[in-house]
This record gives C-alpha cells, structure tokens and sequence, in this order.
C-alpha cells in the first residue's frame, strides 16, 4: 500500500471514529429491547481480509468502526462453509441437515419457520437485498429484491414480487442504494430487519469502477502456504481442484482477454458474456484498467512458479477491490445512520459473511474446508449506549446463533428446535470469558464430487483441537489438528500416539454433538457402496436382509458395488418406494460399463410424475419414459434387463415396460447399485439372473 493510500486509509477510519462515538456509552438492557436489525451480509468475505481481525492485506476502516465501537467475536464459525447452507443456517437457526438446504443446488423450503417470519410476526417490518441464493423466493419480507442464483456484477438483473428487472451499475452499489432507500421509506413508527446482503466479494471478482486502481502499485503479501505441497494431512488436500497454479481460469477469473472470444470453452465463455452485458462505457473503463498489466503479461508469458504468483496479485487485488466496495456500503450504512440519530438509537448494525475463503492459503481460492481460513466467518456489531465499545468476544459461536440473538433482542421465544444459542448473555456481560457456553463447534459439509472436488466431512473444533471426518468410503479419513502448535494445520497428528487420549476424547465429542443437533447424515453404511457421489446417509431397512434407505440430496446421486464383471444378458430386480423427504422424488437402479463415475445408466421410477423412466450415460434426462399406475406408497417392482450383446436395456413395472440403446462400448457391466435425485428411497436388494 503506497504511503499516500495509508495516510488516507488513516484519516478516514479517525474522521468515521469521531462520527461513530458521539453518543455516550452506557449500557442498556438488550433481551427484548426490540431494536432496528440492520445485517449487512456479503459473501465469501474471510476474516483476513478484514484489518480489524488483523489483515496482512489490505485496510476496511468502515468494518473497523464497528470493531472499535463495539463487539468483535474472534471465534465465529460456519456449519457447513458454502453460500447458499450458511444462509438458510442464519434464517433457520438450524444446521444443514435439519433446515434442508445441504449443498448449493437443492432449494429452500421457503414454507419453515424463520426469524425473519417470526420478527414480522411480531410488527417488525422486514427487507432484504441482494444475493439471496437459496433457489426459492424470499418469505416473510415486506420487499425483497433478490440476485439470481449468484447474480451478476454488472448490470445485475433483481427477482422482486412484482416481477425481475435490471439495473443499470454495480450489485454492490445497487444492493447499498435499494438498502437505504427503503430505509427512506419504511413506516418509522415500526421497528424494522434490513438484511443488506451483498454478491462480492464472491467469485470472479469483478470491481466496481471506481476501485479498479486500487493496489495498481502495490504488491500484495503472499502467504506462507502459497506453494504448499499438502504433506502432513490426508491425501483429500492433494485431490481438490481450488488451486490458483491449476484451477483459475485465464479469461474467467483472472480476466486476461482472449485472442479469440469466440473460441472460449467451457467456463471461460463467461468472459464474453460480461463483457456483452457491460454498457459501452463501463467495458471500456473496465478494459482500459486493466490493459497495461495483460500486455505485460501476455508479452513476458511467465512459467512455473512466477505465473503462480502472477495469477495471485491478479487474484488478490481483484479480491480486495471487490471487498473494498463492500466496505465503503457499510460506510454508507454508517453515515445514513449518522445522520438519522433518532434512529441509529435504536437500531444494532452486525457485519458478517457466509463464510471464510482462502487467498492464497495452501494454494487454494474458495472454501468448503472445515480447516480455519474457511470455517471461519467474521461477525462484528454495534449499538451505541446498548454494547460495550472495543471488545472482543473469544467465545466459540456459530452462524445457528444468529436467529436467536434476533429473536431473543425482540422479544420473541426462540423455537425449541433451533439448534442455536442467543448471543445475548455474551453481549452483555462485563466479561464475556465468565459466560457458561459451548466447548465445541460442529460443521458438517455435503457438496462432495461437484466444483473443485472437496470430499464430504463433518467434524468437532474446540478452542484448541479440531477434528475431521471424511467419511466417503474411497476417502474413510481422519484429520486431527492441533490449533495452538500447528495454527496452519500442516500436519495432522490423528495416528500420533501421543495423541491418542485426545482423538478419543474428541471422537467422543462429535458422537454426542452428532446426537445432540440429531444429525444422522454421514452414515453411509460402511463399505458397501465404495463408489458413491451426492450421498447423506444409507441406512438398513429392519426387516429386510439386504433393503437400504437411501438419501440423496442432489441431482444425479449415487451409491455403486464393483465386482467380476457381468456379461451377456443381466436381469436385475429389486423394490423402490419413496420415503417424504426432497423436492424430487424418485428411485433408479444404475449400472456402468465403463467408468463408475462418468458412465452411469438409470433405470427407474420418478414417483411424482408417475413414470417409469430409462436415462442413458450422459444425461439425466429421460430418453425412455412411460406413464404408469400406481398408489405410490407399497414398495414397487422393477425389473431391468440389461442385453451386452443386442446393446439395449429394457424395464419393466406395474406391468409397464420401456426400452432404450445401451452403449455399443459396454462390453460387461462392472458396476451396479442405486440412485436418485434430491430423495430419500427406499430399496430392495439386488437380484440379478
């Protein structure tokens, strides 16, 4: 950072302190104190990209005032550390496997109790803006405008009640401006929720014109673990795809302009398709900044480990202009409050993000890892005369806290099945180390065998060890982290001996914290079904010798045998019904003869639409399908014959048959089991003939 940069970075945070500690500090009651609730929220913002937890990297004097004038918890962690689980967490109070949204993908069940519900409920009036990600429309808000699905930077289209509309500039100032319009506009005889959530700085860090400048001199610090080799844990780090050297795209993420925009493939054909949606003058301000350093680049074409560090300044600055952007909303936020005292009395601001994200660390851009850079999320409030000013909250807390505290401030019981706890005793205690509270925090993290390819785990992190459990059978690992000798968590000491007595006082932790939020996902039934993707749990069905409940939360799910390969013609029966669970229901029988995890063929029923369907290896559509007629509860024969000589499946059902091509390629089948998409199904063994 230059020194004229410092010098102005200085002067605003001193000229923002001034204006945020006019009031005098005198502690008031907060458990039903019903204040205003202003949440701002922004994604994939990590707590080392904030100067009040201690930044390396860049300054967030706006952040800092809330840090400085009141509470920062040092400790606060997501459940299960992607955008879309961390928000239903927050509106739920609740882990991912009892709110229902486990993975990017699935879709929020709108219809479940919610703080933002319950606030309304009691006379609050309610809002919310910006990225919303849970697939469903937003319930209990007055006004939502909301990104769809991750939204765009420029010229962001907005789903709102009446209809979607675009708008003309950048998500992060348009978020801030229908924030505090509203705030204009609201009934100010009602207290009021305003969730202003933001998209930066998420994935692929697109700034707005004014920050483009930013760090155009600077040289950003790397750190320690930029070239990491992942010795010293399981072989999951090694495996992943979020590694800046290999797994950022060159026009996409790192905005190198293309030779050819009309020969980008795959994910870099979004590069043309945000150029097209910028108007002529912001693409070329945009372009313009940026020109210099991708002729240099492009010239100079660096190998190795100079184009590593290349991609990261790129990465990086791009990061935290983005992130800059979002402080300078929560800047805004602070001045319209300044300037609205009447207000500012009575309303607490928190600042927080879905999740951590790693810049650099282990080589690695996004998050998903229980490891800390990602299971760690910011969260940091104020409240004049109501918090104390410049402390800091060592406590372990969580994301399922949030709606409590809510509730709890306005005067509403908290649900009994909100796994959460009020922060309020935290908030309001002299010392908040003297408060009784949790000694440990669970996660558990589902979307395995999708983008960047981080494996299922779930896991315990006390205030000084931290377990992991990966418990996909082609991983069935253990991670054990020592977070006061080895704060990078290089090396687990899971099989050290001399760890032995604390592995078993943790396993036995994550056993009673499993059983206390009543999570039974990750039981996948042993090594049954070594291939399996998209799977939360496999139970057996009593009664029956070999049944399985099975339950798949995404799309394309499933659990495979290998074995001597079956030629000739293969006749496979077994039972399927639906269990009440996801959005989608139904049940196939799969099989490959070629790789398990990309040449799959289904077989089966969609139980809604009562159809008995047949999906051919790259594609989950039906290119075979039937009505047929049944009550859709007693268990449902299906019968599929599989024909390596004449290459073509034919299944059949409640008397219903259909029929499809097999692969010429397959000579065998050399894997066999079941799937289903977003459901939980019940099957029948296996029997072949």
């Amino acid at each position: 950072m230059s020194r004229m940069t410092r010098a102005s970075s200085a002067a605003l945070a001193f000229a923002c302190a001034l204006a945020f500690s006019a009031a005098p500090v005198a502690q008031k009651p907060l458990r039903g104190s019903r204040p205003n609730i202003l949440f701002v929220f922004s994604d994939d913002h990590a707590c080392h990209a904030i100067s009040a937890y201690g930044s390396r990297v860049n300054q967030t004097p706006n952040i800092d005032r809330l840090a400085e004038h009141g509470l920062l918890f040092r400790n606060n962690f997501c459940g299960n550390s992607l955008c879309g689980p961390s928000r239903a967490t927050i509106l739920t109070g609740k882990h991912s496997h009892a709110n229902g949204f486990m993975r990017n993908g699935n879709v929020f069940d709108g219809d479940q109790t919610t703080f933002a519900k319950l606030l309304h409920g009691v006379g609050y009036q309610t809002a919310i803006f910006g990225k919303w990600h849970l697939s469903s429309d937003p319930q209990g808000f007055d006004k939502w405008a909301v990104l769809p699905g991750q939204g765009e930077y420029y010229n962001p289209d907005f789903l709102t009640a009446s209809g979607r509309q675009r708008l003309e500039g950048h998500a992060t100032d348009l978020t801030t401006g229908m924030a505090i319009e509203w705030l204009e506009q609201r009934d100010p005889e009602r207290p009021f929720l305003l969730m202003c959530q933001h998209k930066a700085p998420h994935r692929n860090w697109l700034p707005a014109l004014e920050d483009l400048a930013l760090y155009r001199d600077t040289t950003i610090p790397e750190p320690e673990t930029l070239f990491d080799d992942y010795a010293g844990r399981g072989p999951m780090a090694k495996a992943q795809e979020m590694t800046i050297s290999s797994h950022m795209f060159l026009h996409y993420d790192l905005l190198v302009p293309p030779a050819d925009p009309d020969a980008l493939k795959g994910t870099d054909t979004a590069w043309r398709a945000q150029q097209q949606r910028m108007t002529e003058a912001q693409r070329e301000a945009f372009n313009a900044a940026y020109a210099a350093e991708n002729d240099a680049f492009l010239r100079e074409d660096p190998q190795g480990d100079a184009r590593v560090r290349w991609a990261y300044q790129r990465y990086m600055k791009n990061y935290l202009r983005c992130v800059n952007g979002v402080d300078r909303s929560v800047g805004a936020m602070l001045e319209w409050l300044d300037a609205h005292p009447d207000v500012k009395q009575n309303t607490i601001i928190i600042y927080s993000s879905d999740q951590g994200f790693y810049l650099g660390d282990h080589g690695w851009y996004d998050k998903r890892w229980m490891y800390e850079e990602s299971l760690h999320m910011p969260l940091l409030m104020a409240w004049p005369e109501h918090l104390r000013e410049g402390v800091e909250v060592a406590a372990l807390t969580q994301n399922i806290d949030f709606a409590p505290t809510f509730l709890d401030m306005a005067g509403v019981p908290v649900p009994a099945d909100m796994h959460g706890r009020s922060l309020v005793p935290l908030l309001e205690a002299k010392d908040p180390a003297a408060v009784a509270w949790r000694d440990a925090v669970y996660y558990h993290y589902y979307e395995s065998h999708a983008v960047h390819m981080v494996p299922a785990q779930y896991g315990a992190r006390t205030e000084r060890y931290k377990l992991i459990r990966y418990y996909e059978p082609e991983w069935d690992t253990w991670e054990l982290f020592d977070l006061e000798q080895d704060p990078q968590e290089l090396h687990s000491v899971a099989d050290d001996p001399d760890y032995a007595e604390i592995r078993a006082q943790l396993e036995q932790r994550l056993v009673e914290l499993r059983a206390q939020y009543g999570d039974s996902t990750g039981d996948l039934g042993g090594h049954r079904f070594p291939v399996q993707a998209g799977i939360a749990r496999v139970e057996p069905i009593a009664g029956s010798d070999d049944g399985v409940a099975v339950f798949a939360n995404t799309i394309g799910s499933y659990l495979l045998q290998t074995g001597a390969p079956r030629s000739g013609v293969v006749t496979v029966t077994t039972t399927m019904r639906p269990r009440d669970g996801r959005q989608q229901r139904n049940g196939f029988v799969l099989v490959s003869g070629g790789d398990p995890r990309e040449d799959l063929l289904r077989c089966g029923v969609e139980f809604g639409a009562h159809r008995l369907v047949i999906a051919t290896p790259g594609s989950l559509r039906a290119a075979a399908a039937e009505e047929l007629v049944w009550d859709g509860k007693a268990p449902l024969e299906v019968r599929c014959t599989f024909d390596l000589d004449a290459h073509r499946v034919t299944v059949r059902a409640a008397g219903v048959e259909v029929g499809a091509p097999m692969p010429k390629g397959w000579q065998a089948l050399t894997a066999w089991g079941y799937g289903a998409s977003n459901a939980e199904t019940e099957f029948g063994g296996l029997k072949f003939e």
